[in-house]
This record gives C-alpha cells, sequence and structure tokens, in this order.
C-alpha cells in the first residue's frame, strides 16, 4: 500500500456512506474536514488523520486507524476507524398534530401518551 487513499473512498470503505458519489458529494459540500481543513474528493489521508464528517446536523470525529480502499464488513470498518465522536445527548420529542386534524387514530394516542410519559395501564 502506497501509505495514503482518497478521503471519499476511505469514508465509502468505512461505511461512513452507502455509496462512494455520496461521499464525493459531501467532500464537495463542504461537510468533510482533515485536520481542520475543508478537504476534496481526492485529498489523501494517512493513518492517524483526525476527519470531521458532518453527517444530519451533527459531526462525527473519526481518526484513520488503516488504509483501506475496498468497502468491508462492519466488525473490520469499525477496526479501520476510531470514532471519536462525544456522546450526544437525547432530545425531547415534541408531539405536534395538524390543527383541525380531528381525533387522534388508537395508534396515534398511544404514541402521545409514550411521549407524555404515561404507562400503558393507566
Amino acid at each position: 500500500m502506497t501509505g495514503t487513499v482518497r478521503v471519499d473512498a476511505w469514508l465509502w470503505a468505512v461505511r461512513v456512506y452507502k455509496t462512494r458519489s455520496a461521499a464525493t458529494t459531501a467532500c464537495r459540500a463542504g461537510h468533510v474536514r482533515v485536520g481542520g481543513e475543508k478537504a476534496k474528493a481526492a485529498q489523501p489521508v494517512r493513518i492517524g488523520d483526525e476527519l470531521r464528517v458532518r453527517i444530519a446536523g451533527f459531526d462525527r470525529i473519526l481518526v484513520v486507524r488503516q488504509l483501506i480502499t475496498k468497502r468491508v464488513s462492519a466488525p473490520l470498518a469499525a477496526v479501520a476507524a476510531e470514532d471519536r465522536t462525544p456522546v450526544r445527548e437525547p432530545v425531547a420529542q415534541v408531539a405536534v398534530r395538524d390543527r383541525g386534524a380531528g381525533r387522534p387514530t388508537k395508534r396515534e394516542r398511544r404514541d402521545i401518551d409514550r411521549l407524555r410519559g404515561r404507562g400503558e395501564s393507566e
């Protein structure tokens, strides 16, 4: 191995993105940073590099532990990337219904009760 791998190929190989084209698009959009700098898709990554990847509005912090170019199984991908993302606090969900939507269905009522912390037997 040459000691470097394209950042988009590595992100795809360790299963951060489902497709390599999705990883390339994220790089173009500026959602991938290597060492604090925005990364182009072809930028090489080395062992020990820290990547910040913005997914669904949150940053994931990954450290390159192995250089791989082909997509591998999930256990092997976990070894290739060290996840240093801080644990997120759970966000409270709010039950929102459209005004004038009528009475909630039985399923919606159960969901509302579950969100409000009411048990099934109460």
